[in-house]
């Protein structure tokens, strides 16, 4: 089943015409997502790395110095991200623009031009997973998804975005290669990039993989593909490895960031996949020892040498950060979590897969799913059943679901062609529906109001989870001396970011020392906590009343600091700026 290729120009236009709408749609409101953050700690956190960077940090010092216990610690983050964002600030500062202004507009241009690409890809490997023209219903869909996702807004800049784009690519790329002979490479490249930015995208990376191999086993034709997977897929990691990694932390293995463990694994899968799809017989039996080889040696390997990370991703994480920060998390709940607390994102991220997986699965009924199918339809039951474990997996499901929801509307649109009826056109009318998020976002809003049910949780509405986002809201905080700031870890990347103050705590698992403390400061008493502070050479405490993760820590300790600040009664070794008090972030003076 083939496409026409010549496509791609206008796919590329409707998508950028796409764009160019969500792009007008937020400039006319203003570019809410930049006047205020809100939760949005990983863009200000990473807007702060691209500043460092640019104020000449080295390139291979990932350490956040201005957050944590003395000394800051070493972020799990990837340059990869940081660099395109210091090309554009440097562009626009080169041209006579100021630093705010280039830092705006990198911060408008770089999440609009991934939502652009984004489209396209989708839009690409839906007419590859349809053999059929779905141009309108791919772009509309895309478009929608990508868009209440809310990792393409202005102002988002953490890598959500582009390990999107890239495990997106890589499946296309993917599904293309019987019909373009550099696809394959090309889908290898993405996977690495996609596992080089973040850990998360390792399960896809993993499928990706498992699915060229099993293509592979299959199917002799299948040879190139695997071989150009494998090459891509392991040359890339060679160079990020070389880029990114100085040479005396070649040998370092850390299990959350790409380092000597994912380059190991990377290179001996990719090149061992490479060499196995040379060399082996044409047979289905010699194709499938050498892959069940070449399996057993990558595992034989991670378990000799890297056998800590087999554990769970957070399995070494201290037991008061997993109670206090870790189970408040929006993006690491598990679905039975959302579905209780949080039926608006439970709506919004999980029906429109469980229909386009429903879709699938009817058509296995009645028919055996091409090549592309399969691959779309292994790639989002995986992202489904990552999302059921942590709902972060549903950014990748919702926008893999727009492939076969799309054939989908193209099916019925080609039935009403041929014989146009009003069930017909019924028919079309509720697929667009039930095939857009929003509508199960609003169904699940309205239902909400007419049982009028309270949150059950302090954090269980993500939209509600920190009122203290705008750059206003720390002007007063912004003007006093520079000092360590004890302040709820929601509220840590805004004070790096509008402050040059240095901040105790932020959202981050490897901030250990400085979660804990800011733990043992507020749930403690207030002698226990200016123990803390004097240690930790506290200056200021930035209360935020409607932050609710303060909120959860004084219900939690009731005779603890926060607890107490929030009541207003404050020990005598505080005294409350009269100037801050009332507003959003009200400071208090350590004496």
């Amino acid at each position: 089943m083939t496409v026409q290729g010549t496509g791609w120009k206008n796919d590329l236009l409707l998508a950028a015409c796409a764009t160019l709408v969500v792009l007008t749609v937020n400039a006319v409101s203003g570019f809410p997502t930049l006047a205020n953050y809100g939760a949005d700690n990983d863009s200000m956190l990473r807007l702060v790395e691209v500043r460092d960077l640019l104020a000449g940090q080295g390139w291979f010092d990932l350490h956040q110095y201005r957050m944590g216990t003395a000394g800051g610690f070493v972020m799990h983050w990837s340059r990869l991200v940081d660099a395109p964002l210091a090309l554009l600030v440097m562009a626009f500062d080169a041209v006579g623009a100021g630093a705010a202004t280039a830092e705006r507009a990198a911060r408008i241009i770089w999440p609009t031009t991934l939502y652009g690409l984004t489209i396209f890809v989708l839009m690409r490997a839906s007419r590859r997973f349809a053999g059929a023209d779905v141009a309108m219903p791919s772009l509309i869909l895309s478009t929608a998804a990508l868009f209440f996702l809310m990792i393409y807004s202005p102002g988002v800049i953490d890598h959500h975005n582009v390990q999107l784009l890239l495990t997106a690519a890589s499946l296309w790329l993917l599904m293309e290669a019987p019909f373009w002979r550099p696809a394959a490479l090309l889908s290898g490249i993405c996977a690495g990039l996609t596992l080089a930015v973040g850990m998360e995208t390792a399960p896809y990376v993993a499928t990706l993989g498992i699915c060229a191999a099993v293509l592979f086993i299959l199917d002799d034709k299948e040879r190139a593909t695997a071989r150009g997977f494998g090459l891509g897929f392991a040359g890339i990691a060679l160079l990020v490895f070389v880029a990114t990694i100085r040479p005396s932390d070649w040998s370092v293995a850390q299990c959350d960031a790409f380092s000597s463990f994912q380059f190991a694994v990377a290179a001996l899968s990719g090149f061992g996949l490479a060499i196995a799809s040379t060399l082996t017989v044409s047979t289905v039996q010699a194709r499938f020892v050498s892959m069940l080889a070449l399996a057993a040696v990558v595992a034989v390997t991670v378990i000799a040498a890297f056998p800590q990370c087999l554990a769970s991703p957070y399995a070494g994480i201290d037991e008061r950060i997993r109670t206090f920060w870790l189970a408040d998390v929006v993006e690491a709940q598990p679905f039975w979590s959302v579905a209780i607390h949080q039926p608006k994102l439970m709506a919004a991220r999980y029906v429109t897969p469980f229909i386009a997986i429903l879709l699938i699965g009817f058509h296995l009924r009645s028919r055996r799913l091409h090549r592309e199918e399969m691959l779309a339809a292994v790639l989002l039951v995986v992202a489904f059943g990552v999302s059921l474990w942590q709902v972060r997996g549903s950014t990748f499901s919702v926008a893999f679901a727009v492939l076969p929801l799309s054939a989908w509307i193209a099916q019925i649109r080609l039935r009403a062609s041929a014989a146009p009826s009003w069930r017909i056109s019924t028919a079309i009318v509720t697929a667009w529906l039930v095939s857009l998020n929003a509508t199960w976002a609003g169904v699940a809003v309205a239902a909400q109001s007419v049982v009028h049910k309270a949150p059950q949780r302090v954090n269980s509405d993500p939209d509600q989870a920190v009122t203290c986002g705008k750059p206003d809201d720390f002007r007063d905080l912004a003007a006093m001396p520079a000092t360590t700031v004890l302040a709820s870890s929601n509220l840590g990347s805004g004070i790096l970011m509008f402050t040059g103050h240095r901040a105790l705590a932020g959202p981050y698992h490897r901030n250990v020392g400085g979660n804990l403390a800011m733990l043992d400061a507020f749930m403690g008493t207030p002698e226990a906590a200016r123990a803390v502070i004097q240690r930790e050479q506290v200056g200021l405490i930035a209360i935020c009343r409607g932050n609710t993760e303060e909120i959860s820590l004084g219900l939690d300790a009731p005779d603890g600091l926060a607890a107490a600040l929030l009541r207003g009664n404050l020990p005598a070794w505080l005294e409350l700026d009269q100037s801050t008090a009332g507003k959003p972030i009200e400071i208090y003076k350590v004496r």
